[in-house]
């Protein structure tokens, strides 16, 4: 083979139907070379990238196909005191790569140190016991598919796991399960179609690694937040792991889902990488250019700075680091066709000191690009360093995991005290958080569950954490779950018990459906699945965290009751506003426009005393649909039925007394989360109250009643 000198862009391996380009970025480096390797990591012809401009290494190799393994020695000086790390013996990945093949096997020549000596220096060879990158064959027949480009008020997110969703699933072919193949399939499709779910939301699918020290106990890296391929989609959730077979999967499944009018939100860390600390292995970054790709303690520059508690974060003001991210965010959108992103950590990305600046480079440039720019963005608000918690920090186009809206609702339905005005602020959008920047409603996702925590079934049967098989003593995970277990610590025989549990969970979910922002579902929450009071199963990649599809583990129950509210929530626009109320957040919104009105107990409006009494848990919410101030999607005037909502937390039946004006009404009982049948969408067989001047409201329930506009024309 011979070497032409090709071009410095794109970056990364770029076949384009003749051969294929190498493009690579390193500032510091003395030499750069291309390696070729076969599957099991022998080298079989090594080229010099001798053509340099503006730091990017390049060569072009005329006849090379897609499906060619390959990977990078860079030489420089290795000093890390200086920052520097440089060692050829490390056959390193290519940021860029599109497809990543292998795995990492344990051997200790994935590390520049010998074995004890974590100064010193090693030459061993890591080619044979590394990944490498793979040339990819760009070409896809996409059809006629496009972004669903779905309005954030219409969006149900439901944050899924593409192994955990469907390694157990019986409707599944065997050999798709646990993969894109399986995300994809007609069954899990129809699944999420029928739920009334139109977007997913994935968990990593990045090329990620397991730890070594998750391998010495036997476990495994499940979650994915070790990533180490940003343009690559992780081999091992494909079903067939011959070359790159992943990104032609992952592409259909993105097909499939989008032409169910179901969009895909990735979860994606650009905070850090898998590379660890100075402790840590020699995987692509490092090598490449460290002083380049991380940040480094001033004055210790032997040390990685760790803002994200995984040993080291890339370098944010870095223009090779921001220009990485922003090629790979446009990347997942043009080439992959995903409609949007939730970054982990996303404080990190923008942290000047110990906050986040809002006018930091990294805003700077996603809110300036023509692509990035028009998609979902989805920030988790917090990381571990000073200043962390930054819920309602972000500019506009961003939404937010409402890590408040989670703590309230928990609270609210487990009895604590708690003044009101904070659900309100909640329940209605989190006014408060988002208003003051200029964002909207959507700006809110409002979760009561995740992937980090408890299931909802666990938030309801355990007070503390059980994470013992993750093989840390314990320790690990957080103990302030805001949980409550009703009188017995896991599974229960006490039928009294199990059905306050159920309505419990029929309450979270019936707030979180009816709450104004954006509503996400933690997968399996539906089903009734429990990972036995593990609340942090980031390692547990096995039938502790998977969905159990088998009849004995679905909740039948459940399950029809989400459909339904979902159902009920996109059939009613009172509760998915554009806009935000237009009266004061901690009074949930209520004006004298009367499209949202709270009420206590006996009926008449909330005092302030009552707003912040702490001992009160019931409250009356009044959704009026002739008051909605906001226009359709082509400019028509939009009216929907009323609704009244009686949420009562305490420990006592209650007797509600409607509101006055609802009294020439005729009221139907679509909701009542102690029921037989929890709850009625359909009018015509709910059941029909009349004009109810009282309505009983058990303890620790939810009654919802709708007066349809239908009753009021006759």
């Amino acid at each position: 083979m011979e070497i032409w000198p090709g071009k410095p862009y794109p970056l990364g391996a770029t076949y384009d139907g003749s051969g294929t380009n190498f493009a690579l970025f390193s500032a510091n480096a003395e030499k750069v070379e291309l390696c070729l390797v076969e599957d099991d990591g022998r080298e079989t012809e090594r080229f010099s990238l001798d053509e340099v401009d503006a730091h990017v290494w390049h060569g072009y190799i005329p006849n090379l196909r897609p499906g060619q393994h390959y990977g990078y020695r860079v030489h420089g000086p290795y000093d890390p005191t200086k920052g520097q790390r440089f060692n050829p013996s490390k056959l390193l990945l290519d940021p860029y790569a599109k497809a990543i093949a292998g795995d990492l096997d344990g051997d200790m020549s994935i590390f520049a140190y010998p074995a004890g000596d974590p100064h010193g220096y090693s030459d061993a060879d890591s080619a044979a016991h590394t990944m490498h990158s793979v040339v990819i064959n760009p070409f896809f027949d996409w059809g006629n598919d496009r972004h669903p480009r779905l309005d954030y008020p219409d969006l149900v997110i439901y944050e899924t796991h593409v192994k955990g969703m469907t390694m157990l699933n019986p409707a599944i072919p065997e050999a798709l399960r646990g993969t894109y193949a399986g995300m994809g399939h007609p069954n899990n499709v129809s699944y999420l179609k029928h739920l009334g779910v139109n977007a997913v939301e994935l968990m990593p699918v990045h090329q990620f690694v397991t730890d070594p020290s998750l391998e010495e106990k036997g476990l495994k890296n499940y979650w994915g937040y070790n990533t180490i391929g940003y343009f690559a989609p992780h081999n091992g959730y494909c079903s067939d792991r011959r070359g790159d077979r992943q990104v032609e999967e992952f592409k259909q499944m993105v097909k499939d889902l989008h032409s169910a009018g179901i969009e895909v939100i990735l979860d994606v860390v650009y905070n850090h990488t898998a590379e660890g600390n100075q402790m840590g292995p020699t995987l692509s970054f490092r090598g490449l250019d460290n002083e380049v790709y991380y940040r480094l303690v001033e004055g210790d520059r032997e040390h990685y700075f760790d803002t994200t508690g995984t040993g080291n974060s890339l370098l944010m003001r870095s223009p090779a680091v921001l220009q990485l991210i922003m090629d790979s965010l446009r990347y997942w959108i043009t080439e992959m066709h995903v409609d949007g992103f939730r970054f982990d950590l996303a404080s990190t990305l923008a942290r000047e000191l110990s906050s986040v600046d809002k006018l930091s480079a990294f805003f700077d440039i996603i809110h300036q690009d023509p692509i990035i720019s028009q998609v979902k963005l989805i920030a988790e608000p917090w990381d571990v360093g000073e200043g962390g918690y930054n819920v309602g920090g972000f500019p506009i186009l961003w939404s937010e995991w409402n890590g408040k809206y989670r703590d309230t609702v928990r609270d609210y339905w487990r009895g604590e005290p708690a003044k009101l005005g904070e659900f309100a602020s909640r329940f209605s959008g989190s006014a408060d958080l988002y208003a003051h920047t200029g964002r909207l409603p959507v700006a809110s996702i409002n979760f009561v569950t995740a992937h980090d925590g408890f299931t909802l079934l666990d938030l309801v049967s355990y007070n503390d954490k059980h994470n013992e098989a993750n093989g840390e003593g314990g320790v690990d995970g957080d103990s302030n779950n805001k949980s409550w277990n009703h009188g017995e610590e896991g599974p229960s025989s006490d039928e009294s018990i199990n059905e306050l549990r159920r309505r419990q969970r029929f309450n979270f979910l019936t707030t979180l459906l009816l709450s104004q922002g954006v509503p996400m579902i933690s997968h399996g929450d539906e089903l009734g699945r429990t990972q036995g009071g593990n609340n942090n199963g980031y390692c547990q990649d096995n039938e502790i965290t998977w969905i159990h599809w088998n009849e004995d583990a679905r909740d039948q129950k459940m399950y029809g009751f989400t459909r339904a509210l979902i159902h009920l929530r996109n059939e009613h626009p009172v509760f998915r506003r554009r806009r935000f109320l237009a009266g004061d957040a901690a009074r949930g919104g209520e004006s004298d426009r009367g499209d949202i009105e709270w009420f206590s107990v006996n009926g008449e409006h909330m005092t302030d005393e009552e707003w912040t009494t702490a001992y009160a848990k019931a409250l009356t919410i009044s959704l009026n649909g002739a008051s909605i101030d906001e226009p359709g999607k082509r400019g028509e005037h939009v009216e929907d039925d009323d609704f009244i909502l009686m949420f009562n937390a305490s420990e006592k039946d209650l007797e509600f007394t409607m509101p006055q004006w609802t009294h020439d009404l005729q009221w139907y009982r679509v909701i009542d989360t102690t029921a037989a049948q929890p709850i009625e969408t359909d009018f015509v067989r709910a059941e029909l109250l009349g004009s109810p001047e009282t309505v009983t409201v058990r303890s620790r329930s939810i009654v919802v009643l709708a007066s349809p506009l239908a009753d009021r024309s006759l």
